[in-house]
Parts: C-alpha cells; sequence; structure tokens
C-alpha cells in the first residue's frame, strides 16, 4: 500500500461524518433521530449545536469518536437522553435527574403556573415577612416545589417521597437553584410525615400509569423507576391513599392540584369530590397542549 493510500485510511473522521452515523444508528430507535444525534455529539465534545454545522469538516480524535459511539449505542438501546446529560429542562431551569427520578414532563408546567398564580395572589404586600406553606408529595427531582420556591420568595417547600434517592436529587436541585433555604424534603409515605400539619397550597404528582400499561423495553419510559410510575390496576391506588387525608392537610381557602393523565382525569375527579363533598371547589385544569392534566381543588374559608 501507498503512503498516499495509508494515510487516506487512518484520516480521522470528520463532524460531519459522525453525525450521519449517529443519525442512521438511531432512525429505528428514536423518532428525533437527528436531534437526538446532534445533542449527544455537542455534549460529547462539549460544544453546542449551532458549532456542529459551522464545524462540519472539523476532525474528531479516535477518543472522541469512541465516546460518542458509545453514546449513540446507549440511545439505539432506548436510555432517555435526560438521563444520559444528566440534566432535563423545566419551567425555564435545569435540573439534575438520574434513574431514581421521574423526568420532569413538560405537561407538568401548567400546574407549576397555577401554583404559583394562586400562591402570588395570597401574598400580602403590607407583610415583610409572610410564609406561605407548601406541600409537595411525591417530590421526585424536585422539579414542581424547586420551582414554585424560586418563582415566590415566599414559598417554604415541603417535600415527601418515600425514595431517599430522590430526595437526594431533589436536594441537589434545591441547592443548585439556590433555594434551599427554603426547601426541606423529608422520607415518607403519601402525607404521614406532615400529619396533622395543614398547608396553603398541596401539589401532587404520584405514579399513575395504570400496571398493564407500563411501557416494556426499549421504550425510554421503561428506563424510569418503577416506584415513580406504578399507579396500581388503574392508575389511581396513590391518590385513593392521599385523598383520605388529603382534606387535613388544607388550610381554609387553601388549594390542592393533583396531576394525572388526561384519560384518568374523570376518575379522579370523581373521587376528589368524594373525598371533599360540600367544603371545595373542584374543577379541571388543563395542560399547555390543551388537555386535561390536573384536579384543582380549592377548600372553602370558614
Amino acid at each position: 500500500m501507498s503512503k498516499h493510500a495509508s494515510s487516506q485510511v487512518s484520516k480521522p473522521p470528520t463532524v460531519a461524518q459522525v453525525l450521519a452515523r449517529g443519525i442512521f444508528a438511531l432512525a429505528k430507535a428514536s423518532d428525533s433521530a437527528r436531534t437526538d444525534a446532534q445533542i449527544l455529539l455537542a455534549h460529547s465534545l462539549k460544544k453546542d449545536r449551532p458549532w456542529l454545522v459551522a464545524h462540519g469538516e472539523s476532525f474528531l480524535t479516535p477518543g472522541q469518536a469512541e465516546r460518542y459511539e458509545r453514546l449513540i449505542e446507549r440511545r439505539a438501546s432506548g436510555m432517555p437522553i435526560a438521563y444520559m446529560l444528566a440534566s432535563a429542562g423545566f419551567f425555564g431551569r435545569e435540573f439534575i435527574v438520574n434513574e431514581h427520578v421521574l423526568i420532569p414532563r413538560p405537561e407538568s408546567e401548567s400546574l407549576v403556573t397555577e401554583a404559583v398564580a394562586f400562591l402570588r395572589s395570597r401574598v400580602d404586600p403590607m407583610r415583610k415577612a409572610q410564609i406561605l406553606r407548601v406541600l409537595d408529595i411525591g417530590v421526585g427531582s424536585g422539579a414542581l416545589g424547586c420551582s414554585i420556591a424560586a418563582e415566590v420568595p415566599q414559598a417554604a417547600v415541603e417535600g415527601v417521597d418515600i425514595s431517599a434517592e430522590a430526595l437526594a436529587v431533589a436536594t441537589q436541585n434545591a441547592r443548585r437553584l439556590h433555594v434551599h433555604r427554603r426547601c426541606t424534603f423529608v422520607q415518607g409515605d403519601l402525607g404521614a410525615p406532615v400529619a396533622h400539619r395543614s398547608f396553603d397550597l398541596v401539589v401532587a404528582n404520584l405514579p399513575y400509569v395504570p400496571t398493564a400499561d407500563i411501557a416494556p423495553a426499549p421504550d425510554p419510559v421503561s428506563f424510569e423507576p418503577r416506584l415513580a410510575l406504578d399507579g396500581g390496576p388503574d392508575g389511581l391506588d396513590l391518590y385513593r391513599r392521599l385523598l383520605e387525608v388529603a382534606p387535613t392537610l388544607l388550610y381554609p381557602g387553601g388549594l390542592l392540584l393533583l396531576e394525572a393523565a388526561p384519560p384518568l382525569m374523570a376518575a379522579l375527579e370523581a373521587l376528589v369530590k368524594g373525598a371533599f363533598p360540600d367544603a371545595a371547589t373542584v374543577s379541571l385544569g388543563r395542560d399547555l397542549g390543551g388537555q386535561e392534566r390536573f384536579v384543582r381543588v380549592q377548600a372553602s374559608l370558614p
């Protein structure tokens, strides 16, 4: 083989070449193969996606190409990109995530918007040291509770989760968002750690996927913790248990927000009305896509 031929064989791949290979490898595994491949390559090279477009002819070292190929293989197996990057965007902020917590969904942002609007309506401008007490049941990554604390300086958030690993992630996120002085996280089952106490606002995004509907591998959802997904035969087991104590958790005039999937909303609304037969106003809230996404319960004033 000539020296010229040898140099051609050993020539390192370019950004454009490895990106094309990544897109091809993900074509059957992802509905967003191009975007996924770009995100993973940018992450691997510690660059942004516009840099990839502008530097398509730049060469990668063998080590860089190998790292990218490993990322592509993991994504092709179904692993969510959020877990691979250890980060997920939610309500304009970045949250640490790992395999111990559910990945925050944009559908949940409407619940935060509702919560923030309610708390702001209760802020008394004449009270300099006002505290609005918030309870986040099933705190997970802390996406709901930490977002509320970041948006409302008067909010003091308590988060409860049965998973110690999830609470560790929530604590990291509270520190990352500089709201850790107003966020307290405790391990326990639903409302048990805060029994006999009341709050201005209670939010809950509990596991609500019916057991039989939990996606198997290689669906990306299969990588998320079953503890954060499985809601029992009809998806509402944990909400039934929570609603046994929920009326005692609200101050008069307080607000309860419960998130679930659109197909479950009618059944969840019926359960809520049974738990609050006379002393609350019950309505449904919609997500950004216009789908019914959460039940809104406002306790009556005395």
